[in-house]
Order: C-alpha cells, then sequence, then structure tokens
C-alpha cells in the first residue's frame, strides 16, 4: 500500500514499485484517512508511508495502524534537515520499521541508486512479522549474575552498542533508562541512510538525559556521551582510546558496520568494555560480538521476546558471542550495574 499525497512523488513511488518483479501495488492513497478507511480489505504485506500528509500525518497514521492491523511500514521522508526528520523518527518510535528518503526524478545522478534502496527496503519489511508477544514466564538471569550462575565480575569502562532494523525505539528505550551520571561513553553504531544521521542523534537525544552526538575523528569519548557513528563512516576505538572514523570498504553492505566497532572494543579495551546488540536483520555485529566475549568482555544481546527483528543478536547467540540474553527493558539496568561497580 502507498500513501503519498504528492501527485509528483507518487508517479515515481508507484513506477519504482511496478518495475520491481517483488513487488505488488495493493493500493495507492492520497491520504491517512484513505488509508485507515481501506487497510482492513486491502491487507497489505507492507506499506509505504508519507510523513508529511493532509489532516492525519504519518506518525498519528503510524500509530493507528500499529494498534489496529500491525502491518510493517516504511516511512518516506522528504526531509532530513527539517522538523519532519524528527516525526519520521517518531514514527519509528511508534512502530514504523524504517526510514529512507524520497527518490529524486528519474533524471538525477542517485535515481537509481535511490529506487533501488525504497524498492528492496519495502520487500525485505514485507517480511517483518510485526506481531510478537513476550513470555512473561521466562526466568531472566538475576541482575549481578552470569547466566552459569557465576558472579558476575564488574569491568565495564566502556559501551558499545549496534542496531539496526528495529533501533531507534531500542535505542531510545535502552539509553532512555540510563542515568545522566552513566559513567561510562557509549560508542553507537545504526544502520541508517547517511542523510538521516545527523537527524537520528539530534532525535535520540530527545530520548535521553545522556549526551548525544555524531562522533569526530580523533575524539577523545568522555562518561556520559552517547557518539554515534556518522552516516557512512565506520567507527572505531583506537589504542590511546580515542575515536576514529574510516571510509573502509563496507562490511556485509554496511557502513558503519558493528563488527568494525566491536572488533576494535576487543583490541583495544578488551575486559573493560560491554557489548550490546540489539534488534536487526543479518549478522552483523555478531563476529564482533564473539571478539569481545573472547577477549573478556561482557555482551549482551537483546532477547527474541523483545527484539523487532532476531537476526543480529540471534546470529550472536548462535556463535556463542553472548554472556547473555535480556529483553530490551532489563539491558540499561545490567549496564548501570557493570558500570557503577567499576566505577567505585
Amino acid at each position: 500500500m502507498l500513501v503519498e499525497d504528492s501527485p509528483t512523488v507518487r508517479v515515481l513511488l508507484c513506477h519504482i514499485i511496478d518495475r520491481d518483479p517483488r513487488l505488488q501495488l495493493a493500493a495507492v492513497c492520497v491520504s491517512a484517512e484513505e488509508a485507515l478507511d481501506s487497510i482492513s480489505q486491502v491487507a497489505p504485506d507492507v506499506i509505504s508511508m508519507d510523513i508529511r500528509l493532509p489532516g492525519i500525518d504519518g506518525l498519528e497514521a503510524t500509530r493507528r495502524i500499529m494498534s489496529m492491523q500491525p502491518t510493517p511500514i516504511v516511512v518516506i521522508a522528504d526531509s532530513v534537515h527539517d522538523a519532519t526528520l524528527g516525526i519520521a523518527m517518531n514514527a519509528l518510535k511508534a512502530g514504523a520499521l524504517t526510514v529512507v528518503e524520497k527518490p529524486s526524478g528519474p533524471g538525477a545522478d542517485a535515481y537509481d541508486q535511490m529506487a533501488s534502496t525504497i524498492a528492496t527496503q519495502l520487500f525485505i519489511m514485507s517480511q517483518v512479522p510485526v506481531i510478537r508477544r513476550r513470555d512473561t514466564s521466562m526466568k531472566n538471569p538475576a541482575v549481578g549474575q552470569h547466566p552459569d550462575g557465576g558472579g558476575l565480575v564488574a569491568r565495564a569502562n566502556i559501551v558499545g552498542i549496534a542496531a539496526s532494523t528495529g533501533g531507534p525505539p531500542a535505542l531510545a528505550a535502552v539509553l532512555g533508562a540510563l542515568p545522566r551520571d552513566f559513567p561510562a561513553p557509549v560508542l553507537l553504531v545504526q544502520h541508517m541512510g547517511a542523510p538521516f544521521m545527523e537527524g537520528f542523534a539530534s532525535w535520540l537525544s530527545s530520548q535521553t538525559a545522556l549526551r548525544v552526538k555524531l562522533a569526530e575523528n580523533r575524539e577523545i569519548p568522555i562518561p556520559g556521551t552517547v557518539y554515534v557513528a556518522p552516516g557512512d563512516h565506520h567507527l572505531e576505538l583506537a589504542p590511546g582510546n580515542f575515536l576514529r572514523l574510516t571510509t573502509e570498504p563496507p562490511i556485509a553492505s554496511q557502513r558503519p558496520a558493528a563488527n568494525v566497532l566491536f572488533h576494535s572494543l576487543a583490541r583495544v579495551a578488551g575486559p573493560k568494555a560491554v557489548g550490546v546488540l540489539l534488534t536487526g536483520m543479518g549478522e552483523d555485529g555478531a563476529r564482533g560480538l564473539v571478539q569481545m566475549k573472547e577477549a573478556g568482555a561482557f555482551t549482551i544481546a537483546e532477547d527474541q521476546t523483545t527484539a523487532v527483528v532476531y537476526g543480529m543478536p540471534a546470529a550472536a547467540v548462535r556463535m556463542g558471542g553472548a554472556s547473555v540474553s535480556l529483553p530490551q527493558d532489563l539491558i540499561a539496568a545490567r549496564l548501570a550495574q557493570i558500570t557503577a561497580e567499576q566505577s567505585r
């Protein structure tokens, strides 16, 4: 289902969808009201959602769809610089899966790449089950204990977190539960299009008491600050404990890549680091988490009961890279405890 009020953009998106054999237009709606009225009859596998709509905007439409008929939603943002991006980020928090930039005209240099990205995202997200149930009877490891019953050796003074699909709301939840005086810097990789990263960092700053900023090359990370990998750059912790940004080739089509960050933390920080791998498709970060654990770091994979997409954390668990699997709402407490004990 395509929801778009601009006739020009509607034509472009219809063309992009029609020419991709993986996709079929189920409905074209010019307003959120029309989409909400017809979604139960159309029952689309995925929705392309504009944000700036007349009447009900894309954020409110996302909220209503996710409450009445949960469906994978791909947000199409027409601006990466104004309040529209904040609305798009809040739509992700409300349940949309990802955000992509609206296509320019077919004559633009980047048109083919943008069209391919949109079509691929729509296809991939159509496969994501957005209804999930948490088994509240599951026994989670007690805070302060390893899953094997051994005592937790407090040691973390730097935290690495990575996420992909479903990441923004998960990050908002985890970082939002940390105190302002959190005694460790947080290095963060979120898979997202480069044009959105500055706005994403700004939005994330409004969700947590911690300071949030885009990482800068050779910057020395300080406690209580979240350093977000900027668009199209790998983020590493370098010897000497400063940040390094590189444009080395993408890893598994990702730049920034979680594996690059986690590998660097294993090499430089070893047992003084903690790694967290949240929701996301694929396996990025899994091998890096293995290396961190082998270097003595404590590692956390988001549990299947809360992960929007249990791909990346599942791979880490399968490879033996997770010290513990925790549901989203218990991760911040574990991080706070580890770093608090280390700081004494």
